[in-house]
């Protein structure tokens, strides 16, 4: 009589991919494996390994869109196979492009008549936005210099020590000096009249940020704009203004209409803002507008036609799936301004909710701003225990992602953790990350003090002190040098061994 197949012989069609031998065997990690295995097999297992990812609705160091509704999930879908580039082949999937350009360019009050067309391009993400924008004014400067027979070989651009990294790799990719407006206690922003008194003839534009990603705070275009004004007057330089508002672009125009920060203001002459952020759609959307025609170069704009027509484009990609431009036309149309000005009031009640909560324990000083991007970024009162890092650490026993970093030059002695506040984080999700918060602390009260480090450092400060002081001196004086000693080694401590980045 004939025995039955063993698992390792039957078909997974047949039997439960968990009784397959597809579930005993190491998946490939280096090598393609020479054979193949059965797209249900293939699903489950790579599906298993995904479950260990954190849940993306608890990652609150994200500004990124976790969540939209099924109906744009299904437009998504039916979209994902369409090149974004192949502008012939997918007129619509262009029409709705240029589109969102201009429904985005007037909410920044671009000068722009009822026929004109708004001068901007989707981008996978504010990075790209800003390459674009920072390319565009590098060449408009090189070009000036030239026609004035003086030398083009020194750009530069001024910015706050807060921006996010894309401006450090836009620098060095393009070769421009990055100058960087130190913070200080307290100010965690650029200050505009640092930052114009770092202008010389060599700068290419000034980069303000509406919505920091450090503490959500928005800089102050306005007076940077006035003062840059009178400086371009004294000078005879012409030195414009971008405004990075990956975060705030679509919140200022919600929230607080009255601020200008946008094209109302002569000097600004790009914005970019990313869709993917509280533009509500999932990553993999940004946008750049320029002012005018004027402010891009027709030299950096190509033109192809082996996709089948004339195609202009300007952009530091080329293949693009469309699902994110046509997602991002979906909330434009289905949400209109009194939608988004109705989740922007959510996010910023929710966010109140937060900070009132973590005020009430007493525990933590808040570092963000009520008027900015809807974030909550604080810092324990008392660290010499115990610090924000181990805060972090531990609310991941909770689910949540918590980032905590340290603060750039000269404010790195600053540490703070930071909470975003999407469309998705609801009245009784902040409730419980509030009783989550309270749960950690009373969980690192009841712990030894900083780990085995602070000991170690304690009885080798003691000892040195000792000594130095042959045993005699000032008690007081002793245990001041001392603490300070312990504390300049944790800081160090967490700086090499500790540090993560606030994630944008």
């Amino acid at each position: 009589m004939a025995l039955s197949k063993t698992a390792s012989e039957s078909d997974v069609s047949v039997h439960s991919t968990f009784a397959s031998r597809y579930v005993r065997t190491s998946l490939p990690r280096f090598k393609m494996a020479n054979s193949s295995i059965p797209k249900e097999a293939a699903y489950q297992i790579i599906n298993d390994e995904l479950m260990l990812d954190g849940n993306p609705r608890l990652n609150l160091a994200s500004f990124v869109t976790t969540w939209m509704e099924p109906e744009c999930d299904k437009l998504i879908m039916a979209s994902i196979n369409k090149n974004y580039v192949d502008m012939d082949e997918y007129p619509v999937t262009t029409e709705l492009q240029n589109r969102c350009v201009n429904i985005i360019a007037h909410l920044f009050n671009a000068p722009l008549g009822d026929s004109d067309a708004a001068v901007g391009v989707g981008t996978v993400g504010s990075s790209e936005a800003i390459m674009l924008a920072g390319l565009a004014f590098k060449r408009k400067w090189q070009n000036r210099r030239k026609a004035e027979g003086k030398p083009f070989d020194k750009p530069n651009i001024v910015t706050g020590a807060n921006v996010q990294v894309c401006w450090e790799k836009f620098a060095r990719y393009f070769e421009v000096e990055l100058k960087e407006v130190k913070l200080r206690d307290d100010y965690y922003v650029m200050d505009p009249v640092k930052a114009v008194e770092m202008v010389d003839e060599n700068t290419i534009c000034v980069a303000a940020i509406l919505g920091s990603t450090l503490n959500g705070e928005f800089e102050d275009v306005k007076l940077l704009n006035d003062l840059l004004t009178e400086k371009n007057k004294e000078t005879g330089w012409d030195t414009p203004i971008h405004v990075d508002a990956a975060s705030g672009g679509f919140i200022a125009p919600f929230l607080y209409p009255e601020l200008e920060w946008d094209f109302r203001l002569p000097l600004v002459k790009s914005i970019n803002v990313s869709g993917h952020k509280y533009g509500l759609v999932y990553a993999g959307i940004g946008w750049v507008i320029w002012r005018s025609k004027e402010d891009l170069p027709d030299e950096l704009i190509f033109h192809i036609n082996y996709l089948g027509a004339d195609q202009p484009t300007f952009t530091l990609n080329f293949s693009k799936g469309s699902s994110q431009v046509i997602a991002q036309y979906y909330q434009l149309i289905r949400l209109g301004f009194e939608g988004y000005k109705n989740v922007m009031e959510n996010c910023r009640e929710n966010m109140l909710v937060l900070k009132e909560g973590l005020e009430k324990s007493g525990r933590f000083n808040i570092v963000s701003k009520d008027n900015g991007v809807p974030l909550v970024a604080f810092s324990l009162k008392d660290n010499q225990l115990h610090d924000e890092f181990e805060v972090a650490d531990l609310l991941r026993r909770f689910g949540w992602i918590v980032p905590a970093y340290t603060m750039p030059a000269d404010a790195q002695h600053v540490t703070v953790l930071r909470v975003v506040i999407r469309e998705d984080f609801s009245r009784t999700l902040a409730e419980r990350l509030v009783a989550d918060i309270n749960k950690v602390l009373h969980e690192l009260d009841a712990l030894p003090a900083k780990l085995k480090l602070k000991a170690e450092a304690a009885v080798a400060s003691s000892e040195e002190v000792k000594e130095k002081n042959g045993d005699v001196g000032d008690e007081n004086s002793s245990e001041l040098k001392t603490q300070r000693k312990i504390a300049t080694r944790w800081r160090e401590y967490v700086k090499e061994k500790k540090k993560t980045s606030g994630v944008c």
